[in-house]
Order: C-alpha cells, then sequence, then structure tokens
C-alpha cells in the first residue's frame, strides 16, 4: 500500500511497489489481494482510500530501546491511542515526534543470498555505488547484505543482478547509529513480546528498533 501511494501505482514503473509485489507473490498471496493492496494505496478504491496517510510515530520501549513505527492509516487518533496502548501494557511508552527518529538513518539494502565471495561483492558493491556491506555465514551458508543511498537503490540491486548475484530482496530500511545491547532474559522477552504486539497491529507496516541481543538468548525469549 506504501509503495503505492509514494510512487505510480504500476509495478513496471515503480521500483518499490515491483518489489513488494514479488515479495507478495513469493508469499503465496493471491494477486487479487495484492492488486486491492495497490488500489488501495493508490486512492482508487473509493471511500475505503480516500483518507488514507502515511505516518511515522516513535517510541521508547523497556531498557531505553528507540523505536520507529511505519504506519498506514484513515484515523491517526485510533491508531495513536492503539499504539499508546500497547507500549503501556508491555512496559514502554509512545513519545513525541522527534524523540528518537535522530538515532536513525533510512538507507536502501540489498539482501543477497547463494554463492558468494568476499572480492566479487567487493568488487559489484564498488561499482553499484555502495556505502558498505555485511558477510554473514551460518549453517544455512553464507548471505550478504549491501547499503546503500535511498536514491541508488534501484541501480544497485541492478547492477548486483547483472554481476550474477542471487538479489532475495532489496527495501528501504532505517538503520540505527547506534544500538543497545540486551542480555538479561527478562528485558529481552519483554522487548520481544512489545515488538510482536506492535507489529499485529493493523495499522502497522514496520517496526524498527536498536537494540542487540544473541540469537540464542532471542531464541530462548521466543519460547
Amino acid at each position: 500500500i506504501v509503495a503505492a501511494r509514494n510512487g505510480i501505482p504500476d509495478p513496471e514503473g515503480n521500483f518499490q511497489l515491483r518489489q513488494a509485489v514479488e515479495k507478495a507473490k513469493a508469499a503465496g498471496i493471491p494477486n487479487e489481494n495484492i492488486e486491492r493492496a495497490i488500489a488501495k494505496g493508490a486512492g482508487t478504491l473509493g471511500n475505503e482510500s480516500d483518507n488514507l496517510e502515511e505516518i511515522r510515530y516513535e517510541g521508547y520501549g523497556p531498557g531505553g530501546v528507540a523505536i520507529l513505527i511505519e504506519a498506514f492509516t484513515d484515523n491517526r487518533n485510533r491508531t495513536a491511542a492503539d499504539l499508546r496502548s500497547v507500549f503501556t501494557k508491555n512496559g514502554g511508552n509512545l513519545g513525541e515526534t522527534g524523540c528518537v527518529s535522530w538515532m536513525f538513518e533510512q538507507k536502501g539494502v540489498v539482501t543477497l543470498t547463494g554463492d558468494i565471495t568476499e572480492d566479487h561483492l567487493f568488487e559489484a558493491s564498488l561499482e553499484g555505488g555502495a556505502q558498505t556491506y555485511e558477510l554473514n555465514e551460518d549453517s544455512e551458508g553464507v548471505t550478504a547484505e549491501v547499503f546503500t543511498e535511498v536514491s541508488n537503490l534501484e541501480n544497485l540491486s541492478q547492477i548486483l543482478k547483472n554481476q550474477g548475484f542471487e538479489v532475495s530482496e532489496a527495501q528501504l530500511r532505517w538503520i540505527p547509529s547506534n544500538t543497545v545491547e540486551v542480555t538479561d532474559p527478562d528485558l529481552a522477552r519483554t522487548l520481544l513480546k512489545l515488538m510482536d504486539a506492535l507489529e499485529d497491529l493493523e495499522d502497522v507496516q514496520n517496526v524498527t528498533a536498536n537494540f542487540e541481543m544473541s540469537d540464542q538468548l532471542m531464541s530462548l525469549s521466543m519460547i
């Protein structure tokens, strides 16, 4: 919905919308639902989409964790009330505009999977105008995230594809300038519960926070 509202409602001419449609199809979402979401975002679905607006909310979770929420709503008072209730029930508080956004910078992020060597990735990233990249290795293999300016995301994604990389996702993401390390299991459990509750709200499109925790702690906290 947001991608359709922020650009032309045609995936061929709107890179972010094209990425969203491809992701939705990969997740098995029916074409009818996708087309309805595009129409709703473009404002062509009648009264249902007339008053829709994109709003960013900000707040603090337990432990002083900064949280950004991107929402798409036709009633900002309802959305704010829902968010405030979730924050309050989970040890946080909804803040004023600007209270945490200065801790984040929006970047374009291209995620790669498949056969990745660092030499090849370094050369392709330079060619594509990337700012930096991160390589991650686990039991399932190697993945990489390549970061760039928002305006360069489509160009970088295409160059990486041309260089033979498997692009699994290309998206805009809020990147924290500093992070809060979470090591306490109780705090981890409370934070993850808050994040899940925020993401479950109907108007919420995306939730970003500046905490870090180990995979082991995260898995234990989700039990």
